[in-house]
């Protein structure tokens, strides 16, 4: 391949050019597969299915005996939306002005480019490596990450940290290193009504009126008031439904979505008999019918030790900047890499993550490669 792998702005305009959109693989991770080989790495590809989800094929490479350090990551990457909108084409990786533009750019093809890159300039590293490449984070999050990491340990595959690259940064590189996620928790309730003509509300039942009260008991009183390492946590609603179509009908019911993002005060399990006590003591078990959503995970953290300080200080080393130990933001895959290892994210500045015109300072990829050689050669003390 005529690629250099150890050039992270070149490598990262190639998988940009990677129509990945989640669950596709787009040429990602085939690309992957050719920059790696010629490094040593056996490479595996595994698809896999569940019902009700598309199937995704993901990416494990290994380069050495023993427990190796992982670097881990998604090739796949949101919608790029109306490419109109965005002043270079989203899948195009053009550099303007020193910043690269593109779908993936920040979240996170960039950040795979620079893991790349950093093992391809150490040809004498002596720390076994694996690649755990998933494309499905930006979607259901059933066959990537957590099937890929089930198929490794049935390999009998063994790990002594990960470095997971999504954007950590809110401003500058090295602002913060993230060693634990808040859970998420999805939930629906539906009040019941009996529904009827405007006219004659004694012959009907309008389940709206009873929503105050509802709403009262999950949003007034907070869940908690935070925890050593975790912001508070928070429920949202996210969407409300009722109505027959027309005004001069009352509805037969109303339907609330809400999500709760959530610290390690409380499990899922604890949190939805939390919500049903509340709404139970709010309008009666019996006016309402509740149903949640799989859990993805709850709140986790990778406490003060050996692997957070030596990514840390790897960062401060190239940055002069000591980061700080972040637990904020959405959930990622670490949620479940913490079962196999300790694990934290270091990734790039995540301003644009996600908007029109995502894109990444050239700079940026070239220091967080650096940050990623430092954090290699530390490796070996693990």
């Amino acid at each position: 391949m005529s690629l250099d792998p150890r050039d992270p702005v070149a490598v990262a305009q190639a998988l940009i050019a990677c129509p990945s959109v989640t669950p596709e693989e787009g040429g990602a991770l085939a690309l992957l597969e050719g920059l790696l080989r010629p490094l040593g790495f056996e490479v595996h590809r595994p698809v896999f299915s569940a019902d009700g989800t598309p199937d995704v094929e993901n990416l494990f490479a290994r380069r050495g005996e023993g427990d190796a350090f992982v670097f881990a990551g998604h090739t796949d990457v949101v919608p790029p939306g109306d490419a109109g909108r965005w002043s270079r084409g989203p899948f195009s990786g053009e550099v303007v002005d020193g910043e690269l533009f593109g779908r993936g750019a920040v979240d996170m093809k960039g950040a795979i480019a620079c893991m790349v890159a950093a093992v391809a300039r150490r040809p004498d590293l002596r720390t076994p490596v694996v690649f755990l490449i998933t494309g499905d984070e930006e979607g259901p999050a059933v066959n990537g990450t957590r099937a890929l990491l089930e198929w490794a340990a049935g390999r009998g595959e063994r790990f002594s940290a990960c470095l997971l690259g999504e954007p950590t940064n809110p401003e500058a590189l090295g602002d913060a290193v993230k060693v634990g996620r808040r859970g998420s928790l999805s939930g629906t309730f539906t009040i019941r009504g009996v529904q009827g003509h405007v006219a004659y509300p004694q012959l009907a039942d309008n389940p709206i009126r009873k929503l105050p009260e509802a709403l009262a008991a999950l949003l007034d009183e907070p869940l908690d008031h935070g925890a050593e390492r975790f912001q508070p946590s928070n429920l949202e609603i996210v969407g409300l439904e009722s109505g027959a179509g027309a005004f001069n009908v009352i509805p037969g019911e109303v339907r609330v979505r809400f999500n709760i993002r959530y610290n390690d005060r409380h499990t899922a399990q604890e949190l939805m008999a939390l919500i049903a006590a509340r709404l139970d003591a709010a309008i009666g078990p019996a006016a309402y019918q509740l149903a949640f959503e799989p859990p993805s995970g709850d709140a986790f953290l990778t406490p003060p030790g050996a692997f957070v300080e030596l990514v840390s200080a790897a960062i401060e080393a190239e940055t002069g900047r000591r980061p700080e130990l972040s637990t904020s933001g959405g959930t990622s895959d670490a949620r479940f890499i913490k079962s196999y290892c300790p694990v934290v994210e270091f990734g790039l500045v995540g301003r644009t993550m996600h908007q029109v015109d995502e894109r990444v300072a050239v700079a940026d990829l070239e220091r967080l490669t650096r940050i990623y050689e430092n954090v290699l050669a530390r490796a070996e003390t693990l």
